[in-house]
Formats: C-alpha cells, structure tokens, sequence
C-alpha cells in the first residue's frame, strides 16, 4: 500500500534517495522515451520525452506557453490558446503553433460545463503539434483526483448531462474510444465517467502531476524537496497506476492528497531547494486565482499562472506565460477585443 502527500506540506518518510527519474524497467523502457520530429524543420532537435506519464521533457529551442486553471470552461481555454498563437480562431480548431510547447498546470475538471471537450481539444492539439515538431502536455490537478476519488463536490450539474450524451456518442463510434474522444470537440457538450479504472480516469492517467521541460518544472501546487526525494517519476507512475486501477482490488494503492494553498505560505529557501533538488530554474503552478494576473514572485523563482478566467471561478480575461530560454513573460488579451494583446517584458 502506497501512500504519499503532493502539494502538501507534510515530511515524507525520509529513506528514499533524493532523485527526479528512475531508472525505467526493462518491460517499460519502449514506452517511456519518446522523441517528437519536425518535418518542417531538419536543424531542429527533436522533443524527448522520458517518462510514464511523461515526468521529464527535452524541447531543445522550442517556445512554451504555460495554461492555467481552466475549470469548464471551453471558450476561456479557446481564448488562451488563440493568444498564444498555438489554435486558430476560424472555429475549426487547428494547431498553428509550429514546434511551440504547450503545458497546462491542471484543474481542467470542475465548475464549469465543458470539462471533457477541453480534454479533447488538447489531445487533439498535441496530435496535430506533434506533427510540426511541437507538443500538448497536462499535468493533473487537485480537481482530477478529486474526480477520480468520486468526489463531485464542485462538479457542474451541466456536466454530468454531457457524460449522458457522451456515452451515447460513444455508441455511435462503436465503444471506439480514441476516436470518439478526439471528435468528442466537434460535438461536444459533456459526459461524466471519473471512477478509478473508469476510461476517463485512464485518461487523465496518460498525464502526470509534476512535469519538468528543459530548466523549468510545472506542477498544480507546488514541489517541496520531500516530492523530489520520494522520486517525481515515482510519484508520477503511482497515481497514474491509481487511477487507472479499481478501488475494488485487494492490492490498488491508496493515494491520499491533501489540497493546499499552493506556493503562497512557502518561504523563499523551500523554493531554492526544491528547485535545486529538481534541476530546474523556475517552477510554474496553478491552483490558487491570483486577483492581479499572472505574476512571479522570489525573483521569478515561481511563476502563478492561475488567474480564475473560468466562468464559474472569477471570470477573468484569459492570461498565459510565454517561456524562450530562461527568460518569461505574460501574454493577456483585452478583456473584450481578443485580438489586441498585451505582453510584458521578457523577466
């Protein structure tokens, strides 16, 4: 029985050797490295992905965009995407974003409708950036374990319609899920099947809870030195087999998490070491709506990208953090004409 705390401000058992990734077994290793070509562009080195989920990214040269918090809602996370310059605003919902790296930090469940075409539409969108030398990538949230948990607490009654019409959608493409959830964006309404084992719960375990790309690491909440020492790729496969395994089995893991308030009580120090402990030059979250937009704090050591655009949290005007290099800075639209954007400095 496994049993650890992310996000949370609790000490791990302190036996475990202090480490990103494992060493993978040799019945994994073909599915955890993967590498992502760009046809279009010969000189460009490939994206390596090492990881299931994937724990630890390599995009040589390539632009990331970090997303936070979308919590519903479809047309907020259109908004983000399309000031990002990675989806087109035809309606047709295209990747034009070249080799650009997507990563959204988590909470895509909950208080909104749209829950599962936002799913569809990243995996949509990782399919086709893939194919010009760029990539999607989720980390989970609290939200999604929650789901997972059978916790519906803030689960909107408008999306449990959307699981009925889902699941009738799937009937038509004969239970072919892949491909009924990759269209699921071009009908879409909302469906609900969350149970651990439960196909949307093997879904969300495609992706992992900590992720790092080159020098910077993304996560929900926040990474303490005593995630790192338990092993993130170890954490990342463990609630990965959770989700994916049923509650009813004498041997499935019990995982509890403990929401916190993200990185807002955490001191300067716990932040270098923990960065130092992953490797990494900055650290991205969600989780906690911050009122003034997406800021930095600790000499930019960690970036709030959670801004609350989510109808059904504060309706804010949809913000995203622009990565190249070391350096970062803030893309937001105009609250009502989205093709007058705002950017900040590179910090």
């Amino acid at each position: 029985m496994t049993s650890f705390y992310l996000n949370s401000l609790l000490p791990l058992p302190p036996s475990h050797p202090q480490k990103l990734l494992e060493p993978s077994s040799s019945s994994s290793s073909s599915s955890s490295l993967l590498s992502i070509s760009n046809s279009n562009e010969a000189a460009l080195k490939p994206i390596v992905v090492n990881g299931d989920p994937p724990t630890l990214v390599s995009a040589p040269s390539r632009r990331i965009i970090a997303v936070g918090d979308l919590h519903g809602d479809l047309s907020k996370a259109r908004d983000s995407l399309q000031i990002a310059g990675v989806l087109s605003s035809d309606g047709k919902d295209h990747w034009i974003g070249e080799d650009t790296v997507v990563v959204q930090v988590g909470d895509i469940l909950d208080r909104g409708e749209d829950e599962i075409a936002i799913l569809s539409l990243l995996r949509l969108l990782d399919e086709q950036a893939k194919a010009n030398g760029g990539a999607v990538f989720q980390v989970n949230g609290n939200h999604e374990t929650m789901n997972v948990e059978g916790d519906f607490r803030y689960v909107d009654t408008r999306a449990f319609d959307e699981c009925i019409d889902f699941l009738d959608y799937l009937e038509d493409y004969a239970q072919d899920w892949d491909k009924a959830f990759k269209n699921w964006i071009f009908e879409s309404r909302q469906w609900k099947q969350d149970r651990r084992s439960g196909r949307l719960a093997c879904e969300l375990a495609r992706h992992g809870v900590v992720l790092r790309v080159n020098n910077w690491v993304f996560c929900h909440g926040g990474l303490l030195p005593h995630h790192v020492a338990y092993g993130v790729e170890r954490i990342n496969r463990e609630v990965s087999t959770w989700m994916k395994s049923s509650s009813d089995e004498e041997d499935s893991p019990e995982i509890p998490f403990i929401a916190t308030r993200g990185y807002d009580s955490v001191v300067s120090k716990i932040l270098r070491d923990s960065l130092e402990a992953v490797g990494a030059k900055a650290m991205v979250v969600g989780h906690t709506p911050q009122l003034s937009g997406v800021n930095c704090e600790y000499g930019c050591g960690i970036w709030r990208v959670d801004v609350g655009m989510s109808s059904g949290v504060l309706d804010s005007r949809p913000e995203v953090l622009e990565i190249r290099g070391d350096k970062a800075r803030v893309i937001r639209s105009n609250r009502d004409r989205l093709h007058e954007l705002q950017v900040a400095d590179y910090i």
